[in-house]
């Protein structure tokens, strides 16, 4: 028993001294996705804070490919040191049910630190194929034209495509979805009345929404989005299932990283998200700036694989 204290003892002093000693070398900030896209300048706006917090220099790479498995992988891969972490963002948490035989668990193997940052989505309507004013005129026009209205989105499985499917899915809607190879094509089609409806971030439609080209009929989120504050959300508006269907995105660890690193990690991340001059970059970019602790977003990332688990079965969607 003395021995088994001793071992145990000794393990618990191990990961106390591995998280003081980090960082010792250069930090790599995996992005699993391309350049120039909102995770990559999420990503390239914290890491010169981290930078200067561990007096280490912080690389961001690309890792794109795969709907974000790739890089996701070889997060899940590296070692629990603390110098290999990972920007993502919450396809994180769709890609699973998605993809089959994907080579690492999304719980097991990659450790939450801190969410990051939210962006608040919104059912976007063209006002001159689709004349509703809000959610219960949208959904009392699918329901009189079954099959007659379609919605765009940047690609099968993506968070604009199943976010609609859940709508869809849970008021009983029947709309046609179209994939595009990308946001820009879908978003062309929908202010061309080719598709006539679309699940969206708030920030990128913001423009043809002032111009009057588009309509937002809802916001997600518990609270209005304070880029669009004009705008109802679907809790307004008496539909009370997408309150957290927003995009989050987050700071990820290696799965054996040691919870004490973790807390240490938590920490910092906190600590540098709380600059004025990046939370108000951020907030220009159309992000909200949160933090949370890594039970809470452990908490999230599970909540959400069981929900869009169930709606990819349930509205048969399939990248394989």
């Amino acid at each position: 028993m003395k021995r088994i204290v001793l071992i145990a003892g000794g393990l618990c002093f191990a990961s106390l001294a591995f998280a003081q000693a980090f960082p010792s070398r250069p930090v790599t900030l995996i992005v699993p996705f391309t350049t120039g896209t909102g995770i990559d300048i999420l990503a390239r706006g914290i890491g010169p804070k981290l930078s200067e917090r561990w007096k280490q220099p912080v690389v961001v790479e690309n890792k794109p490919g795969a709907s974000g498995n790739i890089g996701t992988d070889i997060v899940a891969k590296a070692a629990g040191d603390g110098h290999t972490l990972m920007v993502t963002v919450n396809t994180f948490t769709i890609t699973p049910a998605l993809f089959k035989g994907i080579p690492y668990d999304p719980v097991r193997d990659i450790a939450p630190v801190s969410k990051i940052a939210l962006a608040s989505y919104a059912f976007l309507a063209n006002p001159t194929v689709f004349p509703a004013n809000n959610m219960a005129e949208a959904i009392a026009l699918i329901r009189a034209s079954p099959g007659k209205y379609y919605f765009g989105s940047p690609g099968n499985g993506t968070p604009h495509h199943v976010g609609m499917e859940l709508i869809k899915l849970r008021l009983g809607l029947q709309a046609t979805h179209v994939p595009y190879k990308g946001f820009a094509g879908a978003m062309t089609d929908l202010l061309g009345g080719q598709v006539q409806i679309m699940f969206s971030l708030v920030h990128s439609s913001l423009p043809n929404v002032r111009a009057g080209r588009l309509r937002v009929l809802a916001v997600t989120g518990a609270t209005r989005s304070p880029q669009f504050p004009e705008a109802q959300t679907f809790r307004d508006q008496g539909i009370d299932f997408m309150d957290d269907v927003d995009a989050w995105y987050a700071v990820m660890a290696p799965g054996k990283t040691p919870p004490e690193l973790i807390a240490r990690l938590n920490a910092d991340v906190n600590a540098v998200m709380a600059a004025p001059d990046l939370r108000e970059n951020l907030a220009k970019q159309g992000l909200i700036p949160v933090t949370s602790s890594p039970d809470e977003l452990a908490a999230l990332v599970k909540s959400d694989l069981v929900r869009w688990a169930k709606v990819i079965a349930d509205a048969k969607i399939s990248m394989d």
